[in-house]
């Protein structure tokens, strides 16, 4: 007799989004310094039909919300937890820039050990090109 067969959330998920008819989810990451071009790639992915989640916040630029230092610090950590949340939603990730910081490697990392496919702006930026 064979084992029944664990289906994980994230199989439930993809599941789930097939299932639905879902348009591909394209979690887009990069320094916050490319907020512009992430905007310009968040309006060329939405116009091939693909629906785009990414960085909602830039805390390098000055704002109320964050204007504590230590409370910006604690949102840091917290957006860097839902951004990851964003990439585990996603069918695939564009990384945006000529530019790969620690975070970003990061990210590029787990979407990769999820099997995400990952495309760039300017892929010779590429950690494992």
């Amino acid at each position: 007799m064979s084992s029944p067969q664990v289906i994980t959330p994230a199989a439930k998920l993809a599941e789930a989004k097939q299932q639905l008819n879902f348009p591909r989810i394209v979690a887009i990451c990069g320094s916050t310094r490319f907020m512009a071009e992430m905007a310009e790639a968040d309006l060329r992915e939405t116009k091939a039909g693909r629906i785009v989640v990414k960085p909602g916040c830039d805390l390098k630029s000055p704002h109320e919300l964050w204007s504590d230092p230590v409370e910006a610090e604690a949102l840091k950590i917290r957006l860097d937890e839902l951004h990851r949340s964003k990439i585990l939603l996603a069918d695939e990730v564009l990384v945006v820039g000529d530019y790969i910081g620690d975070s970003t490697r990061s990210e590029i990392a787990y979407a990769r050990s999820l099997g995400r496919p990952v495309r760039f702006t300017h892929p010779e930026v590429d950690p494992d090109a």
